[in-house]
């Protein structure tokens, strides 16, 4: 069974594991990930049974207008399973009257995102200055 939770934000070693696991870079800077993190206007977690931490999602927000969520991962052992899903629709259940709900999608998982009802944005391009090392 999994259990979702947004009352928590899940301990450094816990976190560090799951982007690990998903060879996020930003696992390279665990000071920086757990402060935006902290900074975040809404962390959902996902654990299993055995109280592993399996997926996490993030939202920054102005509180009114504009949500984006930064960080949506699910371990490898879990993906597939719905835990994505569910912890998206967590999220969204905060945000579903807003204007707009953003996210950058990796190519694979653009499949995913449609499915859950976003769409490539017409006339716009995500541009960025990235600093992870792993394009």
């Amino acid at each position: 069974m999994v259990t979702l939770r947004d009352d928590i934000l899940p301990d450094r070693a816990a976190v560090l594991a799951l982007y690990r696991a998903n060879e996020w870079s930003s696992a390279d800077k665990p000071d920086q990930l757990m402060a935006a993190l902290a900074g975040s206007h809404r962390v959902v977690s996902a654990w299993d049974d055995d109280e592993q931490l399996i997926g996490l999602g993030n939202a920054i927000s102005d509180g009114a207008l504009v949500v984006y969520y930064p960080h949506m991962l699910v371990h490898p052992d879990w993906q597939g399973r719905g835990v994505g899903r569910a912890i998206l629709r967590h999220l969204q259940r905060h945000y579903a009257d807003f204007h707009q709900q953003v996210l950058l999608a990796e190519a694979e998982a653009e499949g995913f995102y449609t499915s859950q009802g976003f769409e490539v944005a017409s006339r716009t391009r995500p541009m960025w200055i990235y600093q992870g090392g792993d394009n």
